[in-house]
């Protein structure tokens, strides 16, 4: 059985960690009628599923990664899993100035990926 090259693990792992952060950060912003500590609470518990994601995708992706690169790939996963959370579970809308920094994103990404 093969095991899976570590680029696909590192990213699918940020994709998971990120998912849980977006969460943490910005899920609490639908129950704005529950006590602050109680959201205070409930991010911190979702914070702690999403380091057991990020730290052991930091692991295996440094080396075959740069630090730099690492933090692309994981501000442009970032980018994305906000753009369906904000869309989908906030329902707020997904704008055209939006695209153009999401874009500009892209394009830092390939300078610092450029060897």
């Amino acid at each position: 059985m093969n095991a899976v090259p570590v680029p696909l693990m590192t990213i699918g792992l940020l994709i998971c960690s990120n998912i849980f952060m977006t969460f943490a950060w910005y899920g609490h912003l639908k129950y704005k009628a529950a006590p602050l500590f109680v959201a205070i609470l409930a991010s911190w518990l979702i914070a702690f599923a999403e380091y057991c994601f990020q730290v052991p995708a930091n692991r295996m992706g440094y080396g075959y990664f740069n630090a730099a690169q690492l933090k692309t790939i994981q501000e442009i996963i970032t980018l994305s899993v906000f753009i369906i959370f904000s869309v989908l579970y906030l329902g707020e809308s997904f704008r055209w100035n939006h695209a153009v920094g999401f874009c500009l994103m892209i394009a830092a990404a390939f300078f610092i990926f450029k060897k």
